[in-house]
């Protein structure tokens, strides 16, 4: 059992959270629920032990193995994708060497009656029992197993970490966590990166193989068919349902108007004591039930009713300067990796104006091409930005690419020019960093928060070609829609990487679909895409290849 006992955070001398107080068990599976900037992230941070608490602590088992897969990676390496994994079990070589260590610190003493000789023999006999139990695992095997999982090929697995975007190097790091078989999970936002039926087998390898799981996440699905507890951290404090998310949302639902009705009976009374004491307070022989209602006030604990996030996003994106015709003209593109094919003879126009999607499994190439488009890869072929295009980029690992020692308003400062610096704390307002939030620091942001102010600097000039590469990543529902609203209303030319279809509707008016190494374009929106294909959903076309 890990507990966690009186836990309080402040920043600022403000708290984020006080005296929060739980256990975790075996085989919870938790839901950390609250909105943006609650601090699930930073109490999954405390669990892991990366961050300290201001006050209170966390106590574990001494050899509890509590393993943390956090919102943001930035992996630099150029080992393959199987070594990388492999580094799971680096501890078993740590506990040979140490072994090694010992039992030649038994051939070269001769204090056979000493306490410490004996302490020696202890050891090794206790490190002997774990290392010969684990040694019967075929690592390879269960190496093999977890990648391809999580949606990795066999011919991945010699290919160079550095070959793959943030998303599928967070996979890496999602296997290395698994195959270490931890006594807790905590996973913040897992499946931001994952298409579908790497999802269904991480939900089903959780469920089955995990001994405890806390997990932050916005995808309901998920989070509903692999929880049994919701932990809510809601106004400095928490409430813990020993239930899955859907029921819970019906229990806190009744818990605020329950709340409510309190508050307001207690309103009434104190407004009824209050009246009281202003009428009879110069009464002499209403002395005593007077000072008698003074001391009831006094005493009385107020009801608090637990916050409803009623803020709201302002977003806008200034008009686009004109660009020419076509801002963007692919003729011939082949993309390799070494022998991996990407794809290969891509040819597309983009027109001005257009509003398109791309979509289609991971790993076919949407997010290369916008790689290509940016000028980022090498290639074969022909790719070129046409004239007067100004772009405004939003890659999948923007939020991750902030320098979290900087403050909030540091870093929309160090890009604003000219009259805008004077409105830059309006402008951080407007993306909900107000008051103390402007001061804190990045990487104490949520990855909402994070991806909030990665926006922000998409405005801070005009573009014309907004390329945006998995932006709702981090987003909660609310945030989605005024999102929308706003690429709706932009004038210039965008192009979408997403496989969230209710963000897409109603927004793509074409849709290019990857596949099978080939890039086919569809004139129609997401909904008369998957009409045609006869699918129902975008995830569908994530299980299976395109056809031809």
């Amino acid at each position: 059992m890990i507990s966690v006992d009186a836990v309080s955070v402040e920043f600022n001398g403000a708290a984020l959270f006080s005296n929060i107080t739980f256990n975790i068990n075996e085989n919870d599976r938790i839901a950390l629920m609250g909105k943006n900037g609650a601090g699930k992230s930073t109490l999954l941070k405390i669990l892991a032990g990366v961050n300290k608490p201001t006050r209170g602590k966390v106590s574990a088992p001494k050899d509890a193995v509590i393993a943390y897969l956090p919102q943001h990676l930035l992996t630099e390496d150029n080992v393959t994708v199987f070594e990388e994994a492999a580094k799971a079990f680096s501890k078993i070589n740590t506990m040979k060497e140490r072994m090694d260590e010992l039992n030649h610190q038994l051939e070269i003493r001769t204090d056979y009656e000493s306490d410490e000789y004996a302490k020696i023999i202890e050891e090794v006999a206790e490190l002997s029992e774990k290392y010969y139990s684990i040694e019967d695992t075929n690592y390879d095997a269960e190496i093999e197993k977890t990648l391809m999982g999580l949606g990795f090929l066999r011919s991945d697995f010699s290919r160079p970490t550095s070959e793959f975007s943030g998303g599928w190097r967070m996979r890496i790091e999602l296997a290395k966590i698994l195959l270490q078989n931890p006594d807790l999970i905590l996973l913040d936002e897992p499946t931001n990166h994952l298409d579908i039926e790497s999802v269904q087998w991480l939900e089903e390898f959780l469920k089955n193989n995990a001994k405890a799981v806390i997990v932050i996440s916005h995808d309901k699905t998920f989070v509903d068919n692999l929880t049994n507890r919701t932990i809510e951290i809601t106004m400095g404090r928490i409430y813990d349902y020993k239930t899955n998310y859907s029921h819970y949302l019906q229990l806190r639902k009744e818990r605020r108007e329950q709340q409510q009705k309190q508050f307001d009976d207690q309103a009434k009374q104190i407004a009824e004591i209050k009246e009281f004491i202003e009428r009879f307070k110069g009464t002499y022989s209403k002395t005593l039930q007077v000072q008698s209602r003074v001391k009831m006030l006094e005493k009385m604990e107020i009801v608090e009713v637990d916050e409803v996030d009623t803020s709201a996003l302002n977003l806008k994106f200034p008009p686009a300067p004109r660009s020419g015709s076509y801002p963007v003209i692919v003729d011939g593109l082949t993309k390799r990796y070494g022998d991996h094919l990407v794809f290969q003879d891509v040819s597309l126009t983009i027109a001005r104006g257009d509003k398109v999607a791309f979509v289609g499994k991971n790993g076919e190439g949407k997010s290369t091409l916008v790689k290509a488009i940016m000028g980022e890869i090498d290639f074969e072929g022909r790719c070129q930005v046409g004239h007067g295009a100004m772009i405004g980029y939003f890659a999948q690992n923007q939020a991750s690419l902030l320098d979290g020692d900087l403050t909030v308003f540091e870093t929309i400062d160090q890009i604003a020019e000219g009259d805008i610096r004077s409105k830059i704390k309006d402008i951080l307002g407007a993306f909900l960093f107000s008051g103390d939030a402007i001061d804190k620091k990045v990487k104490m942001l949520s990855g909402g928060e994070r991806t909030r102010l990665a926006m922000i600097k998409l405005l801070l000039q005009p573009v014309n070609l907004l390329i945006l590469d998995e932006p709702t990543n981090h987003l909660d529902l609310k945030t989605k829609d005024i999102l929308k609203d706003a690429l709706k209303a932009f004038d210039g030319t965008l192009i979408l990487v997403s496989h969230d279809r209710d963000f897409l509707d109603g927004l793509a008016t074409k849709v290019f679909e990857f596949g099978n190494k080939r890039v086919r374009e569809h004139f129609e929106d997401i909904n008369g895409f998957l009409r045609n294909k006869k699918l129902e959903n975008l995830k569908e076309i994530e299980r299976t290849t395109a056809k031809a």
